[in-house]
């Protein structure tokens, strides 16, 4: 799994022409203008765009991509608004975070999964089958696992007044997938328990580094090197007065302990930038 990390990564480093910048923003748009066309003509226009392998075979070769933008059903205007917005904002930090590749690659392998697994049902249970369980709910969901996986301590706050940290609500999140698959197992609905599972996968392809640490805490916490890394962290910081320090306006983390800093690797050096500049620099050779 290891190996399959670091091939995404020297993948997504050689084509950087395959991101879409602003992916997420474009797929919230698609979904706020289906959900209004679809109040003024009865749902006639998810029906068009929606996964449909009897209009695939038909020539209706759109339906493979534009079933993205097909809103989740079952949910008030509020709702809609509110995990619109969420995954708006979790989808825009992800992409700051690794840059337009790289999310479009994550996202672009789920849609693909959904793909996959949709003309697999057709085939199993009939060509019709596919138009009530292929979407990218789950998938949008599974965002939230790689946004908690790169900032577990940033805060929201539940219903607007309890902070609760990421990482606790990547913990709910993962208990209504459990929840999800568990009721459909016991409903023998194995399309409930494929689509979530292949989401989990999509997460787990680029965190299984992040997933194998979350889960080996307990046990390398109080290793020889761990103790010898955090010495050596609070020796540095001691001496210098900060640990990271952004290479292009020279703010630290001592100046904005919130500022969160990573490494450029495609600078030629060990060099340091805060999140305003991480993605917005020219890279050193």
């Amino acid at each position: 799994m290891h190996s399959i990390t670091d091939w995404l990564d020297r993948f997504c480093y050689k084509h950087p022409r395959l991101g879409i910048p602003n992916l997420m923003m474009y797929i919230v748009i698609g979904n706020i203008a289906v959900y209004l066309l679809d109040n003024f003509s009865g749902g006639a226009c998810s029906a068009m765009l929606a996964f449909i392998p009897t209009g695939i075979l038909r020539g209706q070769l759109w339906r493979l991509v534009t079933f993205i933008f097909v809103p989740a059903s079952g949910y008030n205007l509020i709702f809609f608004a509110l995990f619109l917005y969420m995954y708006y904002f979790i989808g825009n930090m992800l992409e700051r975070e690794w840059g337009s590749v790289k999310f479009t690659v994550y996202y672009g392998i789920g849609v693909l999964a959904n793909v996959v697994v949709g003309l697999v049902l057709s085939v199993l249970y009939g060509a019709n089958y596919a138009w009530s369980v292929v979407s990218v709910d789950y998938l949008n969901m599974s965002l939230f696992f790689a946004f908690a996986a790169l900032y577990p301590d940033l805060q929201f706050l539940l219903f607007f007044i309890i902070p609760v940290k990421a990482k606790w609500l990547a913990w709910i999140d993962a208990a209504f997938f459990a929840l999800s698959i568990a009721t459909s197992l016991l409903n023998l609905s194995w399309t409930g328990v494929v689509l979530p599972l292949v989401a989990i996968a999509n997460f787990l392809l680029f965190f299984w580094e992040d997933a194998a640490r979350i889960f080996g805490r307990v046990r390398h916490q109080h290793s020889r090197q761990t103790i010898n890394f955090k010495k050596a962290t609070r020796d540095v910081k001691k001496e210098k007065g900060y640990l990271h320090k952004c290479a292009v306006c020279g703010i630290t983390d001592a100046d904005d302990p919130d500022m969160e800093f990573r490494y450029c690797s495609k600078c030629n050096g060990y060099y340091c930038y805060c999140m305003n500049h991480i993605n917005n620099h020219v890279h050193i050779q």
